[in-house]
């Protein structure tokens, strides 16, 4: 039989997919890419914002039009975080808990008929439950190493759709590592709901994680997902310091740079915490790139708050920021501040903060044109009808490499690149003469 899964949501989801995929072609099933083709349609859901939740129910009632005979699962955070919702247009429903049970309820049921619901609640002694890491491209593997959060931001649901910090063994976390460097992996891209958290019920910490992969040979580089600024102390960046395999890209969630507005939110630092770990990372990764994602139009946001904000992401001078005017969800204690922010406030103020944002990226990127850089080849893509290579520096920076030298073979090679110019999202430049 053939299985189609559909992601919606964050990296952390596709990760998952990914492992669910895993699960399933490991029990003879095919995945495909043709909705009409699947015998049956996993939906990993997303319920971060009401919009997210949206786009899963027209996605699930897109499948039923397309595919009237498919089985149609639903997953993911919306039916962990509101298992009381309607999901009508599914023949079985679970959460984020026991996703990693469908391949064998699939095997048990998937020829009967009838609607089934298995949502099972979180619990403060539950373990970390791993699925397997799958990525095609072979060069870069993602790997969940926790899961779970404990902070309750105000306008958060995540901590109700993924229940408390967890983190995968020590043990575990160096068999997975083993085996991703065997298939041929150059690159580890650790990742977690809250990946600060990693380790403080194993007994463990992020430089343990990330020691434990650069341990393995086949390994070039290891990088960190997304981060919480109160996770990181500098006794944690003088350990990744230390890590010649550590990519200095800090992935750090502003959410604001108003200190009134991070306390609306229930954040855990203010923006001169923000300011002084980015002078430490700095200091200790002169390359480093700061990346962040900020909300806009926070209930009872002013404009000399949304001003903070502005002023400080110029300060800080971010690589890349992600813009998010603010989702009511209901369900968060922000949903029933007062105060909520006209839509077309939220729209306007995004696309200033935007603009200033994409400004700075631009200057950003501009700096390394005439510079030599490592980058790690991921595969072939083509622009324009000219084919060219693709990969990352070790800050993050994505890399165009246009040149009949590199248009093969390269793949999985680390490589020196002369940088020549910059697009909006990227650098471009070719391979150096001497290798």
């Amino acid at each position: 039989m053939k299985f189609q899964i559909m992601t919606l949501g964050c990296k952390v989801n596709q990760t998952e997919s990914s492992g669910l995929a895993q699960m399933l072609c490991a029990k003879g099933y095919e995945e495909t890419d043709s909705t009409e083709s699947a015998d049956f349609v996993i939906v990993n859901s997303c319920a971060v914002t009401a919009e997210s939740v949206r786009k899963t129910k027209q996605q699930l009632r897109s499948i039923r039009r397309k595919n009237p005979g498919a089985r149609l699962i639903l997953t993911g955070c919306w039916p962990q975080a509101f298992p009381s919702d309607d999901f009508a247009d599914a023949d079985f429903v679970t959460g984020t808990k026991n996703r990693d049970a469908i391949p064998e309820w699939i095997s048990a049921q998937m020829p009967e008929s009838g609607d089934t619901k298995v949502i099972l609640p979180y619990q403060k002694e539950d373990a970390f439950s791993p699925l397997p890491c799958a990525d095609t491209t072979r060069t870069r593997a993602f790997l969940k190493i926790q899961d779970g959060c404990n902070q309750f931001c105000s306008y958060c649901i995540i901590p109700y759709s993924r229940g408390r910090c967890r983190s995968m063994s020590p043990e575990r976390l160096r068999e997975e590592a083993a085996s991703l460097a065997a298939q041929g992996f150059r690159e580890i891209v650790l990742t977690g709901i809250n990946l600060g958290f990693f380790g403080t019920d194993t007994g463990q910490s992020l430089y343990d994680a990330v020691r434990i992969c650069a341990e393995q040979e086949q390994f070039c580089r290891v990088r960190l997902g997304s981060l919480e600024p109160e996770r990181l102390d500098i006794r944690t960046l003088e350990q990744l310091a230390s890590c010649e395999k550590f990519c200095p890209q800090f992935h750090l969630s502003l959410q604001s740079g108003s200190d009134t507005v991070l306390k609306r939110m229930n954040r855990r630092y203010t923006s001169g915490d923000f300011r002084a770990l980015a002078e430490q990372i700095h200091a200790l990764f002169p390359q480093a790139a700061l990346t962040t994602d900020v909300i806009v139009g926070f209930p009872g946001e002013s404009e000399a708050e949304f001003q903070e904000t502005l002023d400080f992401v110029q300060e800080i001078g971010f690589a890349k920021v992600h813009v998010f005017p603010y989702s009511r969800r209901e369900g968060t204690r922000a949903a029933a501040f007062p105060d909520q922010i006209p839509q077309t406030v939220k729209t306007a103020r995004a696309a200033k903060l935007k603009a200033v944002a994409d400004a700075i990226r631009r200057k950003h990127l501009s700096r390394f044109v005439g510079q030599t850089v490592s980058v790690l080849v991921e595969g072939e893509k083509e622009q324009n009808a000219q084919r060219y290579s693709q990969g990352h520096m070790p800050d993050g920076t994505l890399v165009k490499i246009f040149a009949e030298n590199a248009e093969k073979g390269l793949q999985n090679s680390l490589i020196c690149v002369t940088i020549e110019g910059y697009e909006d999202d990227c650098v471009t430049g070719s391979v150096r003469a001497d290798g």
